[in-house]
């Protein structure tokens, strides 16, 4: 299997994991302050990831030179997940995983910027496609609320962590200095974990840990092993072997995804206009996929 295949495949298990966190997540917001959540989040991913590097040998020598590479890698994502559980504190797991959608859009101007990646007509008319679909499920397939720009203060607020999320993609092959997925990821983790317990200590301290409900604590493992842990080596393993553009255009399957999730956890489904907006992400994917395909050709 090549490696772009194996990339592609990789932002499709990325996807879907990423989808869970944002229905859990709708359930828990409330319960716990996201600073202080998103911090043992780290460290149990920091946890799960050691475990898996040291099954495969190790890190290697040389693996953390220039931590400082990690500091930002870590405080950009820290700063993603902090404000996605601020987000959903108020809207609802659908419209969230919609801004989320908005990414590859935002990823394609870091990526010119930071390594002259060149964004192809069918790319631009794919990533146009999906932004529209992802304004028709913020705006709730609205047209007045559109023209008013009414959006809810979950969905703006996430949409600043979603700013944070699109540097993040491209960073990570700019910093990396043939590291692998593992490594990498254990450094982010780890970096991101002190950053946020700095941040966040008083809160951390203040949590009633012992009596938080049960939806936190399948919350917190979720998105600490599949969610933090796995889809950040899935993101950058993906990364390393497709144009940054294409590793986020996989995040138009995640409004999907969470209606699935939200269906299975007995949410039940969002309107059928507003999933006309979640079958424009959809073709968007298709268009960025056939656009690999027409480039391998």
């Amino acid at each position: 299997m090549n490696p772009q295949t194996l990339g592609h495949l990789s932002m499709l298990g990325f996807s879907a994991l990423v989808a869970g966190s944002f229905s859990l997540g709708g359930l828990m917001a409330n319960e716990i302050d996201p600073a202080a959540f998103t911090a043992v989040r780290f460290w149990l991913a920091a946890v799960f990831v050691g475990v898996l590097a040291q099954a495969r040998g190790g890190f290697g020598a040389g693996s953390f030179q220039a931590p400082w590479r990690y500091a930002v890698l870590g405080g950009l994502f820290g700063i993603y997940f902090v404000l996605m559980f601020e987000g959903l504190k108020t809207a609802p797991p659908v419209s969230v995983a919609a801004v989320f959608t908005l990414v590859p859009l935002m990823v394609t101007g870091f990526a010119w910027l930071l390594l002259r990646q060149v964004l192809t007509g069918r790319m631009a008319i794919a990533l146009t496609i999906g932004a529209t679909g992802a304004l028709w499920v913020i705006f709730r397939a609205d047209l007045n609320a559109f023209l008013r720009f009414d959006v809810g203060a979950g969905e703006a607020i996430f949409f600043v962590g979603c700013i944070s999320h699109a540097l993040y993609t491209p960073m990570v092959r700019r910093l990396n200095r043939g590291e692998s997925a593992v490594t990498f990821t254990f450094g982010t983790v780890i970096a991101g974990g002190v950053l946020l317990s700095i941040y966040a200590w008083s809160d951390i301290v203040a949590t009633p840990w012992a009596t938080l409900p049960v939806t936190v604590w399948i919350t917190l493992f979720y998105t600490a092993f599949f969610a933090t842990a796995v889809t950040v080596v899935l993101l950058q393993f993906a990364t390393l072997r497709l144009p940054s553009a294409k590793v986020m255009a996989y995040t138009y399957l995640t409004p999907s995804w969470v209606i699935i999730w939200e269906v299975a956890l007995g949410n039940g489904a969002p309107p059928l206009l507003i999933s006309g907006g979640v079958a424009l992400t959809i073709l968007a994917l298709f268009l960025l996929l056939r656009d690999d395909a027409a480039e391998k050709g």
